[in-house]
């Protein structure tokens, strides 16, 4: 991996970690004034990041179990809990330009428990949700 796609990685994880979980929304500055958001679930830009994050209950984290970075890509797959009844398995795809998060496009799936899982493998880690 370069170093630029290695610092990608790092800066991406610090910004969802600081956002998300520390509630720490000086971490917006992390995301570019020009930001371009994709997801279906958060509104345009910078400030719909914000909002989302804000609006999330004190509850909500996010916990990433790998992160794939190329070149400005980096791809993580987490689990966000805390925010509804069900926990929630993530892909987020983060496009970095100038050392600032500046695109980004996730796909969200309801966390499987064993009885749910045709594979009788977890999707998230070692356990199933309802084992833990």
């Amino acid at each position: 991996m370069s170093s630029s796609a290695a610092s990608n990685k790092k800066l991406v994880l610090e910004a969802f970690d600081r956002l998300f979980n520390k509630r720490d929304y000086r971490a917006i500055e992390c995301w570019s004034d020009r930001y371009l958001q994709h997801s279906a679930l958060i509104a345009r830009g910078r400030d719909g990041i914000l909002e989302r994050a804000k609006s999330l209950p004190d509850s909500a984290r996010y916990e990433n179990q790998f992160a794939i970075a190329e070149d400005d890509y980096v791809v993580l797959y987490g689990r966000f809990s805390g925010i509804r009844a069900d926990a929630m398995v993530t892909i987020n795809v983060v496009r970095v330009e100038n050392g600032k998060l500046a695109e980004h496009w996730d796909v969200w799936e309801k966390e499987a428990t064993r009885a749910e899982s045709a594979s009788g493998l977890p999707m998230f880690g070692d356990h199933f949700p309802d084992e833990r």
